[in-house]
């Protein structure tokens, strides 16, 4: 398995109360920083003064932090411009909202225009993401507001109009017709939602066509393509979905290279629609292209110059022939799949795309998280870690191909934030998944080495969103998602998506506890025994200074075991065997244990911990390299057993719920 590298917010989980009320639902979107639009666009027409948005401010921050940087030469001279100091009567939109209000500028965010202009083709979807009610009439108060998917929710994105201007001009979006702004301030709804304007600079269309509808996206790769594309780009343009196309690059000097035919490589564009016609007595598939520049198209067979089009009947010639230069083009089916690499559909109402019934999905939504030393375990390749992932159960129980026994479903994985993470370092981890055919509990490391995947995603790839469509067998299967290596950290969300219903879980260990209630003596060290006595009299009693003195005078004669002495904490109570689990799960005899071997030494003591526990548990055990020496592993099984067994103590109906109040809470928490 190798990993494939492609070219370059909503806030954490909401609270259980947010999801109690709906909010972040499709008709109850967030309100994004806690801004509300109606609220504050009231308050500015009360004291007739513009809103001014200090969450984004007009500064270097909101621009960018690299190429677009405060020390960048592209950001010299920029200034931020409201439409009506731009021209005398600026209009939000002009006629309807069309795809040539959408021109690329001064930012590498083609695949989003490419989205935007395909969003201009679905009225309700259009105005899902750029609500009614806005404009520079009477209503008008310098403020705008902006709706966008995200992870699962939507958020509702308040932004003031100040633009960046250069030279007279707007510097990034802009429509062809030069009053016309719906587009730019979309653009920079989108840019505070992901941090500043830089951080949409490289990535695929999908992102943008997903964060605009909320729907599921799906890719093929035009050198392999099913032999019914063309019926499937017509039905998804039928059916209002966005599709988008690209040219692969093979090195970073083909980015935006141009080739003869005048398509552009490295290019998002947008397709618009798909058209099957007679062409001299033959039926001749063609595709309408748009390039998202508003210029550079395409010059071969049925361009806007191209003889073809004097061939056809005149009536279908006066409903398709554009001469134009919009950057709007059609070409042969044909020439399509051979001159382009990638193509990707959004299906807005997550409509089957096999059969030409419409259905609906089945569908599940998960959020999850990969972290360092307890979930994150990286792809396959890692046997000894891969089984700590997170893991998930899919139940096909309707096979819904014709006379056969498949399930068809999708399964999409996105790592959220990323984009936002930018400013910090970090970019988009290589991510995918794989599945094994085994159902009902959290699945450990002697399994996988003993069972191949029954599929995976195609790839593992840094983009934010890795999506595969597949037909298994009816039957449970246990869903993986990982980064491609271990110890890599990401919050995600994992979509389910089924042609029939399905049953769908997170799996996790049930938290419980087996440990003997009285140690065995016979198995105590003798040394100990006797270094015990002498310490503790005849009342066989020792403080907690005592024990500590015992417990690392017997530690320090075993070598193997790496350790900086138990403290007090540690030496509260009496540990016996724990050098025997600690040797047995230290595989590699370094006399410190990893933290995926920690927890299988814990399970073996009787502890069976949840994901969210174990992540405690090595934050607060583990080192800064997340190996567990000795005192650290035994203090962390002195806590949990007095844990457990203090719940148990307290919990007299054995309902698993008990009542604290605040003494007996901090009593609980600072001395158990």
């Amino acid at each position: 398995m190798e990993p494939v590298f492609a070219s370059g917010m909503a806030a954490k989980l909401r609270s259980q109360w947010d999801r109690s009320e709906g909010l972040g639902q499709n008709d109850r979107a967030l309100k994004f920083l806690g801004q509300d639009f109606e609220s504050l666009r009231s308050r500015c027409l009360q004291s007739r003064s513009l809103f001014v948005d200090d969450t984004f401010p007009p500064q270097s921050s909101s621009l960018g932090f690299n190429e677009l940087g405060p020390r960048s030469s592209k950001t010299q001279g920029i200034r931020w411009m409201r439409p009506t100091e731009i021209c005398s009567n600026p209009q939000f939109i002009i006629d309807g909202a069309t795809r040539t209000d959408v021109c690329q500028g001064a930012l590498g965010d083609c695949w989003l225009l490419a989205a935007i202009a395909s969003l201009t083709l679905n009225d309700n979807v259009l105005h899902r993401v750029v609500p009614h009610g806005q404009g520079f009439s009477s209503q008008y108060a310098g403020i705008f507001h902006f709706q966008f998917w995200q992870f699962g929710e939507w958020v509702d994105v308040v932004v003031d109009d100040r633009l960046p201007v250069k030279d007279g001009k707007l510097v990034f979006l802009h429509s062809a017709e030069g009053g016309e702004f719906w587009s730019a301030l979309l653009e920079k709804a989108y840019a505070k939602l992901n941090g500043c304007y830089e951080a949409l600079s490289g990535g695929s269309t999908s992102e943008g066509f997903e964060d605009f509808t909320g729907g599921v996206t799906e890719m093929y790769e035009l050198r392999k393509a099913p032999a019914d594309l063309f019926s499937i780009i017509s039905r998804a343009i039928e059916r209002g979905s966005l599709l988008g196309c690209s040219i692969d690059i093979t090195s970073r000097f083909d980015m935006e290279a141009v080739t003869f035919k005048k398509l552009v490589k490295g290019h998002a564009y947008s397709i618009t629609a798909a058209e099957e016609l007679m062409y001299r007595g033959t039926k001749t598939k063609l595709v309408r292209i748009r390039n998202p520049w508003g210029e550079v198209e395409w010059t071969g067979p049925w361009s806007d110059n191209s003889r073809e089009w004097s061939s056809i009947d005149p009536s279908v010639r006066s409903r398709l022939y554009n001469r134009s230069e919009d950057g709007e083009f059609w070409m042969s089916f044909a020439d399509f799949i051979r001159e382009f690499s990638r193509l990707e559909i959004c299906n807005l109402t997550a409509d089957a795309l096999q059969t030409t019934q419409v259905k609906k999905w089945s569908s599940s939504l998960y959020s999850g998280e990969w972290r360092r030393g307890s979930t994150a375990g990286g792809c396959r390749n890692y046997p000894a870690t891969f089984w700590i992932n997170p893991q998930f159960k899919i139940a096909l129980q309707h096979p819904d191909t014709e006379g056969g026994s498949g399930c068809s479903f999708l399964v999409a994985l996105m790592q959220k934030d990323r984009r936002r993470q930018r400013k910090e370092g970090k970019d988009m981890e290589t991510i995918g998944f794989a599945y094994v055919g085994k159902a009902g509990v959290h699945l450990k490391r002697d399994f996988f080495l003993a069972h191949a995947s029954s599929a995976r995603s195609e790839l593992f790839i840094n983009l934010r969103e890795v999506s595969s469509r597949f037909c298994l067998p009816a039957g449970e299967y246990i869903i993986v998602p990982s980064t491609f290596e271990p110890q890599k950290e990401a919050d995600f969300v994992l979509r389910v998506f089924s042609e029939r219903p399905a049953n769908s879980e997170e799996l996790d260990d049930k938290v419980t506890v087996d440990i003997p209630d009285e140690l065995d003596e016979s198995q105590i060290d003798d040394g100990f025994k006797n270094l015990f006595r002498q310490l503790a009299g005849p009342d066989m009693e020792i403080s907690t200074k005592e024990l500590e003195t015992i417990l690392n005078r017997v530690i320090s004669k075993h070598k193997d075991l790496k350790t900086d002495g138990f403290s007090k904490e540690a030496c509260r109570s009496m540990v016996n065997l724990m050098d025997t689990v600690f040797r047995k799960f230290d595989v590699d005899k370094s006399g410190t244990m990893s933290s995926y071997e920690m927890r299988m030494a814990l399970e073996s003591a009787g502890f069976k911990l949840n994901n969210h526990l174990f992540q405690l548990i090595i934050l607060r055990y583990a080192k800064p390299d997340l190996n567990v020496d000795f005192d650290s592993f035994v203090t962390c099984l002195v806590r949990l057993e007095t844990m457990f067994k203090t719940f148990k103590t307290i919990d007299v109906d054995a309902d698993g719920i008990i009542s604290l109040n605040f003494d007996q809470w901090i009593s609980l928490t600072m001395f158990a």
